[in-house]
């Protein structure tokens, strides 16, 4: 029996189950009608190669439940790829003088090799890449069908630019004003780009948040739902006095407030302003003015408090509702992403315009009053009047409340011409170009007789050019434009000279499918069989960061939505489960000789490298640990203590395992407890099952282990007591006791459960033995407060709707295993209490358990805490800054710092 000490080899043991579960294909996952499916997914991977310890989070909460399912009579989809084009490949092979590919396929050999150490259980027969040709030449197709459709589309307009990573970025890769990938502030520039047109489904994507709102991370819906930024207003029209045929179109949302507009206010990109500018005196200032603000972050431009500047064109507008001629000025708080990049200024009734107007003297007009109150004055205001109200000074629309003013006002200006009621977005199109070489080719040729031309589908893929004969250090140019064999070609139409488009598609292109390509990895003749993808979709169970909150997340659901109206999917959410992860992190010493806990990384030096520690710990070491640390979707700090700790109880584990392997052999096949007479381990043992399935289900892995710890110390306290006692009967319920433990550590030490299984006799893996069934009797009768340590003798309540005493044997020399043999029942008075044994917690780690009487509540628990020896040690002289109170489960977790 292997017994984790000094002479034990896990990664021997390890290996030998991860050859077994490969030889008998336990992972592999074929469509199967003869049971449910469970499709569960980790986000698409970046092969990183070196993968640290906190990279393994992620992964070991997709196996966990993985396992569990197996055991649940699941057929399971768990596969694995890799995201593997993009800028991190391309900027790392560049700092090392490597190609790409070189760099890539390095990292995913290292990548692999952890995850198949690690022991986690993926189909690797569905494994991808999305830098072979096999998989871009579908993510090419799907483009070809976005273009068919008027979806995929070439136009110039304002691009974030990255200036160091010499690449446009979508707006959802620039993280306050900085690129996501380096961290260098942005650029605004007018490019050709090609783009997504996701804005089509704008509507579709927000109405069905409500579809996954129930099961999505909150905030993460909510990212979502501000993104796409559904606004409802008017369009309105403001000519320029003096230019025929230019004017400006404004969204806004209040145009009750259109008697108030004092000015006019354009974003310094605005492409309108050359031609606005041309004649005036203070072109230049104008010019040097914009050329600024644009450099400036957005986020700090659009913030409502922050000092807001702007110059003065030298031309007017005309407002459409007064008729009066107003100042058009350029201001840095507009951003061109919102309607078409102008506003009009309300200072009245504005933040932003308010301040504006006072820093540079522009009149403040009221036009909306309290409903119950007078009109602000002025001069008096220190600040805007932001809501609605009544309309004053407002000529025909004066008293109309906000509601109705503002319908009667889309009605004339419709019926006028200079404006309609309208809906606005915060989304804009997804810009997917990239002046990158590592990426999928965007498979469009240029003809100067025939202009844009697809390419043919039946002439996919178009290949990426060998490394040799590129360029790709970042330029001004496409790197695919150095690349003479590849740019240069010919129509597809007319068979005359053409270029090829240079750009490379952006790598979230990549990870907006991939899901669909694993329910049918190797079809060569298609992107996938619609029968196989909807019998594994949608994606049951999706894990991964909320980084990616309004990018992958985002794309994805587009793809699923077009691909449905394609005829080539079901019309679904493609992940209407997700869980964040919480991040890992480490200690880290500084210059100075101080420490502080951060996300555990290469750079900051408190990395611990995967592959070393599976080598000397073994993975069950690891995967214990992280997924005990704390709940899953919270942070954890990782400590040699607490590896420590759980190697501990794998050795403690084994030991017991080791000395009772006859018991469990010699279970009878279908045994199951006497109800009429029992013991007391059989009857914890089901409410552990009960506890364990509960949150296993709930992916509240640590209270899982917390369980499990809790049992095994009442398994091995039976083996200091049971002596006297220790019949054939006995040694049966025994063994069966621990059969059920083996199966529900099983998900998470899998190499050891499955050693422990075997030992016991069985040749098939432990994970095709069927989740045990908690014997609801041991439930209801026997109340678990009883089962935690009461000696005979004590009198046994049990909860609702019996309300019956249970009184154990009066033969205290007979052990913890005793029988329960109920003596009789009565009536339970309103004077008695119930007591209740609460798990604490200090920082998401089990310090020990307390008793409390009813009636339960936080600050009575807490107190009980306090007062526990052993817990209290961990309270002294910290400072506690958070309780969570779970009464349904009977946790309290403190936090202290």
């Amino acid at each position: 029996m292997p017994i984790p000490d000094e002479d034990y080899d896990a990664p021997a043991v390890e290996a030998k189950w991860q050859r077994f579960w490969a030889e008998t294909k336990l992972f592999e996952a074929d469509e199967n009608a003869g049971k449910p499916k469970y499709y569960l997914l980790e986000m698409f991977p970046y092969p990183s190669g070196d993968l640290h310890v906190g990279h393994m989070k992620n992964y070991f909460i997709g196996d966990v439940l993985a396992r569990y399912k197996l055991m649940r009579g699941f057929e399971v989809l768990h596969p694995i790829g890799w995201d593997s084009f993009g800028l991190p490949a391309e900027n790392a092979a560049i700092q090392r003088s490597l190609s790409p590919r070189a760099w890539t396929e390095a990292n995913i050999v290292t990548s692999r090799e952890t995850l198949q150490k690690a022991g986690i259980g993926y189909d690797w027969r569905r494994e991808i890449a999305a830098y072979e040709p096999a998989y871009y030449k579908w993510t090419q197709w799907l483009f070809l069908k976005l273009y068919e459709r008027g979806l995929a589309y070439r136009a110039s307009g304002p691009v974030n630019f990255c200036p160091q990573c010499r690449t446009v970025l979508a707006n959802e890769q620039v993280e306050g004003g900085a690129c996501y990938r380096c961290g260098a502030p942005v650029e605004r520039r007018h490019l050709v780009q090609w783009y997504f047109k996701i804005t089509a489904y704008a509507d579709r994507l927000g109405d069905d948040l409500r579809l996954i709102e129930a099961t999505w991370p909150a905030h993460v819906v909510t990212l979502q739902r501000n993104w796409i930024g559904r606004s409802e207003g008017m369009n309105v029209r403001f000519d320029v006095v003096g230019e025929k045929g230019l004017a400006f179109n404004v969204f806004t949302t209040r145009p009750d407030t259109l008697f108030g507009v004092t000015f006019m206010a354009l974003a310094p990109e605005h492409a309108a302003l050359p031609r606005l500018v041309r004649d005036v005196p203070n072109r230049a200032a104008v010019e040097a003015f914009c050329k600024a603000a644009v450099n400036r972050r957005e986020i700090e431009r659009a913030a409502a408090d922050a000092e807001k500047s702007g110059v003065f064109t030298g031309r007017y507008a005309r407002n459409p509702a007064t008729g009066a001629e107003i100042p058009i000025w350029v201001g840095d708080y507009v951003l061109a992403s919102y309607g078409e990049g102008a506003v009009m200024g309300v200072p009245a009734h504005d933040q932003r315009d308010f301040l504006f107007a006072r820093k540079y003297k522009l009149p403040v007009v009221p036009v909306i009053r309290p409903a119950d109150g007078a009109l602000p004055q002025a001069g008096e205001m220190t600040e805007p009047f932001v809501e609605p109200g009544v309309m004053e000074n407002a000529g025909p629309y004066t008293g109309l409340s906000s509601a109705a003013g503002t319908a009667r006002l889309a009605a004339d200006g419709a019926r006028d011409g200079w404006g309609d009621a309208a809906v606005n977005y915060h989304l804009h199109d997804w810009l997917i170009s990239r002046q990158r070489y590592w990426g999928a080719p965007i498979p469009i040729v240029h003809c100067p007789a025939c202009g844009e031309v697809p390419v043919p589908y039946e002439q996919l893929p178009v290949l990426l050019p060998p490394e040799a004969e590129v360029d790709f250090t970042p330029a001004e140019r496409s790197p695919l434009a150095s690349a003479p064999a590849f740019l240069h070609t010919s129509c597809p139409r007319c068979g005359g000279a053409a270029e090829r488009d240079a750009d490379t598609m952006d790598t979230y292109v990549d990870s907006s499918w991939y899901f669909l390509r694993y329910c049918d990895a190797r079809n060569e003749k298609a992107p996938w069989d619609p029968a196989r993808v909807n019998y594994w979709m949608p994606v049951d169970q999706y894990i991964g960061g909320d980084e990616h909150a309004v990018s992958h997340l985002l794309y994805a659901r587009f793809f699923q939505k077009f691909l449905a109206d394609e005829g080539l999917v079901r019309d679904v959410e493609p992940f209407p489960a997700l869980f964040n992860q919480g991040m890992v992190k480490a200690r880290v010493t500084k210059p100075d000789g101080s420490t502080s806990v951060e996300v555990m990384s290469k750079s900051k030096g408190n990395a611990v490298p995967a592959g070393p520690f599976i080598a000397q710990y073994g993975a069950d070491v690891a995967r214990l640990y992280i997924t005990f640390a704390g709940p899953p979707g919270k942070e954890m700090e990782w400590t040699e203590e607490g590896v420590g700790a759980s190697a501990k109880w794998l050795k403690r584990i084994c030991k017991l395992m080791g000395k009772y392997a006859e018991e469990i052999k010699n279970v009878p096949v279908g045994y199951k407890p006497d109800h009429n007479e029992y013991y007391y381990a059989e009857a914890y043992s089901h409410h552990t099952l009960k506890r364990v399935t509960e949150d296993l289900e709930r992916l509240h892995f640590n209270t899982c282990i917390a369980f499990l710890m809790e049992f095994t110390n009442k398994l091995n306290a039976f083996e200091k007591t049971a002596t006297p006692t220790y019949d054939d009967k006995a040694k049966i319920a025994f063994g069966y006791c621990l059969k059920m433990f083996i199966k529900m550590v099983a998900p998470f030490a899998p190499h050891h459960a499955e050693e422990f299984w075997h030992l016991t006799g069985s040749t098939d893996s432990v994970f095709r033995a069927a989740w045990d069934t908690v014997d609801d009797f041991f439930i209801k009768v026997i109340d678990l407060d009883v089962l935690n340590g009461k000696l005979p003798g004590a009198r046994v309540i049990r909860p609702e709707p019996l309300l019956d005493i249970l009184t154990l044997t009066d033969r205290t020399e007979i052990p913890v295993m005793a029988y329960l043999i109920p003596n009789h029942q009565r009536r339970i008075s309103q004077e008695e209490k119930i007591i209740r044994r609460f798990i604490i917690q200090i920082n998401g780690k089990v310090r020990g358990n307390v008793q409390v009487s009813e009636p339960l509540d936080e600050e009575r628990v807490l107190a009980a805490a306090r007062e526990d020896a052993k817990i209290s040690k961990y309270l002294t002289d910290k400072r506690i800054t958070k309780t969570v109170f779970v009464p349904a489960n009977r946790i309290l977790n403190i936090v202290v710092e």
